[in-house]
């Protein structure tokens, strides 16, 4: 009550940021007359002008907070200290650019704007200015669709492009960033700023010059990938990317939430046989639900019962698929755990995975279909062999198991950005995760015009075949009056299904799903034209501006018709946003019944209740608060677990983060500097301790020593055979660590003069390079086993994320012991090698080859006299020169 009072007088917080940004509007109108004077040239001066002005404040700053770059390049992400250090300069570097920008950007505005009228034809409304500002600080935008956020985006991007630091434009498809980037490109190009483009099957060098420009348009798979991939490269003057300053990200809720479960994964084949997801797809047809396995839809898991294990164990021919068998170490483990995984993943396949739903199969391939967008997405893969099992239930080729060479989400990498904005028409509902998560606040921009759209109540009827039937019905009687209407389904084969309805009635309409994507923004953007219908996947066509046809207007604008409510209340507003854009007029409603799969799953035995009680009758629809209310509780309810879900995947996946970070950063550092002799030496000594560690003590004599061990160790880490007979009984641990360290550094050196310097340099570096990359793919492979089966720690009492984080932590620990003690190993094995000398090695072999086979082939039975040390053979063994002869009757004899 008193929160509701205060806010009546000092305005709710979204109203005092309105407020706030009214009057920097204010500024940049005022600059207008001023601006709108200057000529095209002098325009096009104010970049040269804004980047001397940035570049003498950030120079000046710098030196006050004493920044120095050539040190903050040389701070070692293994160091804590350092680490610290750097985080500070990075968070002190933010302060600096944002308080330069700030200072500049009523300006920047006035003249971005300037550049529109011109170019474009079009002037940024003032509310364009106030998303611009929103975006400029680092927080989301909710505009209503048709408010034109594509030109919202130029604002922010041309005024910190005078950083220099790069601008990231993200959108959802290929086709609104190429759409965006020439479009909204010539305004950039007018004021002298560079516009790249980065879209699938781009080589490296075209990636590197998108980069290199001052923006850049892409999606959100590319520049995760592009950051992937650079992190696997051997030269720093290959990276795509030069560093993360600024992400302004188009339709955030789809990218930063929708995906934000879906983890971007560079994969490489592993060793595992595929024959098996073909042998346990053949059992499954054979169990029967409630009596072999159990279905809940709600937290979509399916599980075998007892007598379900039964069936699949007398299928399989095994005694016990839980039987537990002892390892080297006298670890129990379950003996046919794979065979457990197989068979859990093809029940999820046949029972929870929906084909033209879910999935689709296109040309002998399972492709995923985005539950969000309603598209198709090629080369992605359901992980951990669900995709297998797809495959091998539909019939066609199982693809070879992958394993994880690098990994990252949507989350991680976009928080990778030291400032990070987004647009959306639909962000408020989810408002809080964006805080949590991505520390975003979103601000909900007033729109230029009042909106006249009508929302209609939901219409709920007891059966889907009702439900159809009334709505083919309002379809016909807006298709006479050549009202347009654009349908909205949630999966491909409910969009198929009125397909066929309207084809029996001769209706004539497009209908855009992820079978037919190609050119959906040119279906999307015809769906406003008079006698237009469309159906559409949930958010096909998603960016795309549905212009009215002439005459529309006055019919009542367009119509959007929903078939099924989506499980987040924001897909819905999305759809409805489609019509009333800029003031136009237009409608919406949605139709529902029981067998939705929301109300089946989320409360629909309940309104099933409410309905019966209320006399309803078939074919009868209704219209009822308590529906209406119970419908937003489902939504709520989902939309709860799906929240749940990203925050549990983040949750797992920061702990992969912070060592990601560590690697990726210690890779880098590799790659940027000449010398690494100073961290080899820091190595071996570390390698030396952990060795010292093992065999000898603190205390004690040397006497009690394992020396043969640590003679054995030296060999193998150091390839240094040391004396240790004749050590003093009295001596130290310390006083062994300087003699042998010095005695490896001497060797070192020794072997540094015969290879020369600079190779020696080049060795270091890629070797440690090969050991951080070998090492890192092994790590991941071991954190993907230990998350696999962490949840069970739960039963113990445990809580599996702490249990994960404890874990992670060692095997991180024994991964950075791994990565010097590999390096050293291999630096120290590294041999002279002479072109000249193995040019003769090779050339004496191949006369001696031609020499055997001369003498064989003369039948001669005298054993031809090799220079080489042979294996030693029986008299009964065959020739190994290839006769087929037992030895004692070839050369032998």
């Amino acid at each position: 009550m008193f929160q509701t009072f205060l806010t009546k007088i000092v305005g709710s917080k979204n109203q005092r940021e309105i407020k706030r940004l009214t009057a920097n509007v204010e500024g940049i109108n005022a600059l207008e007359p001023e601006i709108s004077l200057l000529s095209d040239d002098e325009l096009r001066a104010r970049t040269d002008k804004f980047r001397q002005i940035y570049q003498e404040k950030l120079q000046k700053m710098k030196a006050e907070a004493g920044i120095d770059d050539a040190r903050t390049a040389q701070l070692n992400p293994l160091d804590l200290k350092e680490k610290v250090e750097s985080e500070r300069i990075h968070k002190e570097m933010a302060k600096i650019r944002k308080q330069i920008l700030d200072e500049i950007l009523c300006e920047s505005f006035a003249v971005t704007r300037e550049v529109g009228k011109r170019v474009l034809k079009m002037r940024h409304f003032d509310v364009q200015l106030m998303g611009g500002m929103v975006l400029n600080e680092g927080n989301i935008a909710e505009m209503a669709t048709g408010e034109g956020k594509t030109l919202v985006a130029t604002l922010p991007a041309c005024l910190n492009a005078i950083t220099g630091e790069g601008v990231h434009i993200v959108t959802v498809n290929d086709y609104l960033a190429k759409r965006d980037s020439e479009w909204m490109g010539e305004i950039y190009k007018f004021l002298g700023l560079s516009v790249g483009l980065i879209v699938h099957d781009m080589d490296d060098k075209q990636r590197q010059q998108a980069y290199r420009c001052d923006l850049t348009y892409g999606t959100n798979n590319e520049f995760g990938f592009d950051y992937l991939r650079d992190n696997m490269k051997f030269a720093l003057s290959d990276y795509a990317q030069k560093r993360h300053y600024f992400a302004i990200v188009d339709e955030v809720d789809s990218i930063l939430i929708d995906e934000a479960r879906t983890p971007l994964i560079i994969s490489g084949p592993s060793e595992g046989s595929t024959d098996e997801y073909s042998l346990v797809d053949r059992i499954i047809p054979r169990l029967n639900r409630d009596e072999d396995y159990e279905i809940d839809e709600e937290k979509r898991t399916v599980t075998l019962t007892d007598e379900g294990i039964i069936k699949a164990q007398q299928a399989l021919g095994i005694h016990d698929l839980y039987e537990q068998q002892e390892s080297q170490e006298g670890m129990l483990s379950a003996k046919h755990l794979d065979t457990i995984h197989h068979l859990e993943q093809a029940l999820k396949a046949h029972k929870l995975f929906k084909k033209d739903v879910d999935y689709v199969v296109k040309e002998g391939e399972v492709l995923i279909v985005d539950e969000f967008t309603g598209r198709l997405m090629p080369g992605r893969r359901y992980s951990d062999g669900l995709h297998q099992a797809l495959e091998a239930k539909e019939g066609v080729k199982v693809a070879e198991e992958n394993q994880t060479l690098a990994t990252i989400t949507f989350q991680n990498y976009f928080r990778l950005y030291e400032k990070l904005s987004g647009m959306t028409g639909s962000a408020d509902t989810e408002a809080v995760e964006f805080r949590k998560i991505y520390n975003l606040d979103v601000i909900v921009i007033p729109t230029n015009k009042p909106l006249r759209r009508t929302n209609y109540p939901d219409v709920i009827y007891k059966t889907e075949r009702e439900k159809f039937n009334a709505v083919i019905a309002e379809i016909e009687e807006l298709n006479k009056i050549g009202r347009p209407v654009l349908v909205g389904t949630i999966a491909i084969e409910k969009s198929e299904h009125l397909h066929e309805l309207l084809k029996r009635k001769g209706i004539p309409h497009n209908v855009l799903n992820a079978k037919h994507h190609e050119k959906e923004a040119e279906i999307v953007a015809q769906a406003g034209q008079r006698g237009a219908l469309t159906i559409s996947t949930n958010m096909a066509g998603r960016g795309t501006d549905i212009v009215l046809g002439e005459g529309v207007a006055a019919l009542g604008g367009l119509h959007i018709l929903g078939t099924e409510r989506h499980e987040s209340r924001r897909i819905d507003n999305q759809l409805r946003g489609r019509a009333g854009r800029q003031g136009d007029p237009g409608s919406s409603r949605f139709y529902l019944s029981l067998d939705d799969d929301l109300l089946r799953i989320f409360g629909g035995e309940m309104i099933g209740k409410v309905m019966d009680k209320l006399g309803i009758d078939d074919g009868q629809p209704i219209e009822h608060n308590m529906i209406s209310k119970a419908i937003e509780n489902a939504q709520e309810k989902v939309e709860g677990k799906n929240y749940d879900a990203r925050k549990h995947l983040l949750e797992y996946d920061d702990v992969m983060n912070k060592q990601r970070e560590v690697i990726y950063q210690q890779r880098r550092q590799v790659l940027d500097r000449d010398n690494l002799k100073a961290l080899i030496d820091h190595m071996v000594g570390d390698c030396l301790d952990d060795t010292l560690a093992a065999y000898t003590s603190h205390t004690g004599r040397s006497e009690d020593w394992d020396l043969k061990g640590l003679n054995n160790a030296l060999i193998k880490q150091f390839c240094l055979r040391y004396d240790l007979s004749k050590l003093d009984g009295d001596i130290s641990q310390l006083k062994l660590y300087d003699q042998i360290f010095a005695a490896i550094l001497a060797n070192y050196e020794q072997k540094e003069k015969i290879i020369t310097s600079p190779m020696m340099r080049h060795l270091e570096k890629i070797i440690m390079l090969q050991s951080i990359d070998i090492q890192w793919k092994d790590h991941l492979l071991e954190m993907d086993h230990i998350k696999e089966g962490i949840g069970m720690r739960g039963y113990g009492q445990r809580d599996p994320l702490i249990e994960y984080k404890k874990e992670g932590f060692q095997l991180f620990n024994d991964l950075i012991t791994r990565i010097k003690e590999q390096t050293i190993q291999h630096l120290f094995m590294v041999q002279e090698y002479r072109e000249e000398e193995e040019r003769e090695r090779r050339r004496r072999m191949k006369v001696q080859r031609e020499v055997d086979q001369a003498a064989h082939a003369a039948g001669s039975e005298k054993q031809v006299p090799i220079q080489r040390k042979e294996p030693k053979i029986g008299r009964n063994d065959l020739c190994s020169c290839g006769s087929g002869k037992k030895y004692k009757k070839c050369c032998g004899q």
